[in-house]
C-alpha cells in the first residue's frame, strides 16, 4: 500500500476480508522486505495513542530497527484519534495510519490493516496498553523458532489478569470451556481463545477468506488458516490507565455466534454445504427467523380462526396470518440473515425493492402454504395446527431458496 507522502492516510482496502501473498515489490523504507507489520486497532484512544506508538517504536527500534511497521486503524473516532496518530508519522517514520469511515468493528479493522501491510509476519495489539508491549519480542522469538502462530495468553505460566472481578473471570473461563465443547479441534489448540494479542505468519492465512464476528479474530485465524504449530506466551492483562473499557456482554454473545458459525463451516455440515454450494449457516439463520414467524403466524391464526375467538374461515385467516408473519420475517432477515448484503444496500429504494421481492416470493410461498395446509388438514391429519406447521416447513424451504437467489443477491452489490 503506497502513500503520497510520509504523513498521508493509507487507503482503506475494500472487498473480501482476504490476506494476499506478499508481492515482491512491497518493501519497507530501507528497500528491504518488512519483517513485522503490527496493527493497532483504535476507537476513542486519543489519550493513549501517542504513548502506545512511542513505547512500541522504542521497543522495536532496539530489536528490529527499520524492519517493522506500525499500522493504526481507526474507526473514525469522534475524538479524532486518527488525526493524533497521523500527526505522529513525521516523528515515527515506521508509522502508518488508516481512517475507516464506511466500516466498523475491531476484527475487520485488524484484517483491513493486514491487507495494507507489507510484512511477512502480521500482528495485532490493543491501543490501550492493556497488552504489555515487552511480550512482543517473546512472540517474535516463538515464530523464529518455527511457530506459525504465537499467542499471548492469560491462562498459561506467567499469565494472569490484574484486577478482574469474579464475574469477569468466570465469563472468561466459561467462554474457554464452551469453545472446547463446540469447537474442540480449534479451541483445543490454545488456552486463551479470546486473546486479541498475537502474531501469525502471513503465509499461514494468505488467500483464506476471513469472516469474523465481533471483537476477536483469533478463532478465525486458527479455524480458517493453515496453522500447523502454535506457541503461547504468558502475559498479565493490565487494566486501562486512560479511556474507557469496551468489554460488553455483546462480545460474549458474538463469541458464541462465532463458535457456532465456525462449527458449521468447518465440520461435516460445512463440507457438505460447500460441495453442494448451499449456505447452511445462512439457511439456519433464515430458519430461526422463520421460527419466530411461526409464533406470529400461529398467534394470528388462533385469534382469527379458532372457534373460541373470531371463528373466521380457515383460508382467509391463514392468508392474513401469513402476511403479518411475512412482515416480521422480512425485517429480521434484512437485519440479520442477509445483513452483509443489506448493509451495502441501505438506500430506501433498495430496501423497498428487497421487500417487494421478498413479499412476492413469500406470497407465492403462502399460496403453496395454503394448498398444503388444506391438503394435509382435509386428507391426512385433521389437526389445523399440525397441518399448519407442515405447510410452514415446506414454504420455508421454498422462501429461502428463491429469496437467496433473487431478493438478496450479492451480485447486486456495486
Amino acid at each position: 500500500m503506497k502513500t503520497n507522502s510520509s504523513n498521508s492516510l493509507l487507503t482503506v482496502p475494500t472487498g473480501p476480508l482476504k490476506i494476499s501473498e506478499l508481492p515482491p515489490n512491497r518493501v519497507g523504507t530501507s528497500g528491504a522486505s518488512i519483517h513485522l507489520s503490527l496493527v493497532i486497532p483504535t476507537y476513542k484512544e486519543r489519550d493513549n495513542i501517542k504513548n502506545v506508538v512511542s513505547i512500541l517504536s522504542q521497543l522495536l527500534d532496539e530489536s528490529i530497527p527499520g524492519n517493522y511497521e506500525l499500522i493504526v486503524v481507526d474507526d473514525d473516532s469522534p475524538d479524532r484519534t486518527w488525526e493524533i496518530a497521523q500527526s505522529l508519522t513525521t516523528e515515527y517514520p515506521q508509522l502508518r495510519v488508516m481512517r475507516r469511515q464506511q466500516e466498523r468493528g475491531l476484527s475487520s479493522a485488524v484484517i483491513r490493516g493486514w491487507q495494507a501491510a507489507t510484512g511477512s509476519v502480521l500482528g495485532v495489539i490493543d491501543g490501550d496498553l492493556q497488552h504489555p508491549p515487552e511480550v512482543l519480542m517473546q512472540l517474535l522469538r516463538s515464530l523464529e523458532q518455527g511457530a506459525d502462530l504465537a499467542v499471548a495468553s492469560r491462562h498459561v505460566e506467567g499469565g494472569g489478569v490484574s484486577s478482574w472481578s469474579v464475574a469477569r473471570r468466570f465469563l472468561s473461563r466459561g467462554a474457554q470451556l464452551l469453545g472446547l465443547v463446540i469447537l474442540p479441534g480449534v479451541l483445543g489448540r490454545v488456552s486463551d481463545p479470546m486473546s486479541g494479542y498475537f502474531m501469525v505468519r502471513r503465509n499461514a492465512i494468505a488467500n483464506a477468506t476471513l469472516n469474523p464476528v465481533g471483537y476477536k479474530i483469533l478463532l478465525e485465524v486458527i479455524g480458517r488458516g493453515n496453522v500447523h504449530q502454535v506457541a503461547e506466551v504468558g502475559y498479565v492483562f493490565c487494566e486501562r490507565k486512560e479511556g474507557e473499557s469496551k468489554v460488553t456482554w455483546k462480545q460474549y454473545i458474538d463469541y458464541i455466534h462465532h463458535l457456532v458459525r465456525l462449527r458449521l463451516s468447518t465440520g461435516r455440515v460445512g463440507r457438505l454445504s460447500r460441495k453442494v454450494n448451499f449456505p447452511v449457516s445462512r439457511f439456519l439463520r433464515f430458519g430461526l427467523v422463520g421460527f419466530s414467524g411461526v409464533f406470529v403466524d400461529m398467534t394470528v391464526l388462533y385469534l382469527l380462526s379458532d372457534p373460541t375467538t373470531l371463528a373466521w374461515p380457515l383460508t382467509r385467516s391463514k392468508i392474513i396470518a401469513g402476511e403479518i408473519a411475512i412482515l416480521n420475517n422480512f425485517f429480521w432477515n434484512d437485519a440479520w440473515t442477509f445483513a452483509d448484503v443489506s448493509a451495502r444496500q441501505q438506500e430506501w429504494h433498495q430496501r423497498l425493492k428487497r421487500f417487494l421481492k421478498f413479499n412476492a416470493i413469500c406470497l407465492a410461498g403462502l399460496v403453496l402454504n395454503v394448498l398444503i395446509l388444506n391438503l394435509v388438514f382435509n386428507f391426512l391429519i385433521p389437526n389445523r395446527y399440525i397441518a399448519n406447521f407442515i405447510a410452514i416447513a415446506v414454504a420455508t424451504i421454498w422462501n429461502f431458496w428463491v429469496n437467496w437467489k433473487l431478493s438478496w443477491r450479492v451480485t447486486d452489490v456495486k
